[in-house]
């Protein structure tokens, strides 16, 4: 069959000639796909606003010697709120970066990975407080780097292997994980993590995506921040990539 169909989320797009372009997409089945969508720009076209950015849709494609072809596009979800607020628009443009950025190879994984980015980016759209839109994509992160194998050592002390409980440790983004403070006199590693930073870092991760935890109901922008910032270090030393997105963010934290 030279059709097929899929779901899949827009993740970037760039321009083939006058009148097509070419659109990123993670796709249900088949994780990142390519596709053109032929005549896009001109102001009749029937694919129109569906393939706008950040927009998830049930596709038909034809197959093609190099690149597909996206024949017809139904929207399955235009997370429209995000459009309306910067903040939204940023962070959903920040986990569309990582998964570009950790896709190439993960079609083993891309059902999981493209529940997960509907979920973060339907979370983060529906968000009344920033706080919100920060725990949707701290569970993004957490869960992406699990999905992928560079799951992050909240529990254990990556040097003794002892299991560190209610007090302060270390935290190594290339080491991948929690350092004890004993282990750490002979490290030398120089971000300080509070225990109560670590569990909240742990629920974020072990409880489902769309489960409210006390931790969620809790935890203060501030805190959110924080814990973002750590985990985007952490994504950048695993995928050796900084998202772009990165700056606007900590421009609007100010």
């Amino acid at each position: 069959m030279n059709n097929y169909v899929t779901e899949a989320i827009n993740l970037k797009s760039y321009n083939l000639n006058d009148a097509d372009k070419i659109i990123v997409m993670y796709s249900k089945e088949n994780g990142l796909i390519k596709g053109v969508a032929k005549g896009i720009k001109k102001p009749k076209s029937k694919l129109g606003a569906r393939m706008d950015l950040l927009v998830a849709n049930s596709l038909q494609l034809l197959r093609g010697r190099s690149m597909d072809t996206i024949v017809q596009a139904q929207t399955v979800n235009h997370f429209r709120k995000t459009r309306e607020d910067m903040d939204k628009l940023i962070l959903s443009s920040y986990i569309s970066e990582v998964v570009m950025n950790f896709g190439e190879g993960s079609e083993a994984a891309s059902k999981e990975i493209y529940d997960l980015l509907y979920k973060a980016l339907n979370r983060i759209s529906d968000a009344k407080e920033k706080k919100d839109m920060l725990i949707a994509a701290i569970k993004f992160q957490l869960k992406i780097l699990l999905i992928m194998g560079f799951c992050v050592e909240l529990d254990t002390c990556l040097c003794c292997r002892e299991q560190v409980l209610d007090e302060d440790m270390y935290f190594s983004s290339s080491m991948g994980g929690i350092i004890c403070r004993e282990c750490n006199e002979h490290l030398g590693v120089k971000l300080k993590m509070h225990h109560k930073i670590r569990d909240f870092l742990q629920a974020m991760l072990q409880f489902d995506f769309d489960y409210e935890s006390d931790y969620d109901k809790k935890a203060t922008e501030k805190v959110c921040q924080v814990c973002f910032d750590l985990l985007d270090e952490y994504i950048k030393t695993h995928t050796n990539k900084r998202q772009k997105s990165v700056k606007l963010i900590k421009e609007m934290a100010v």
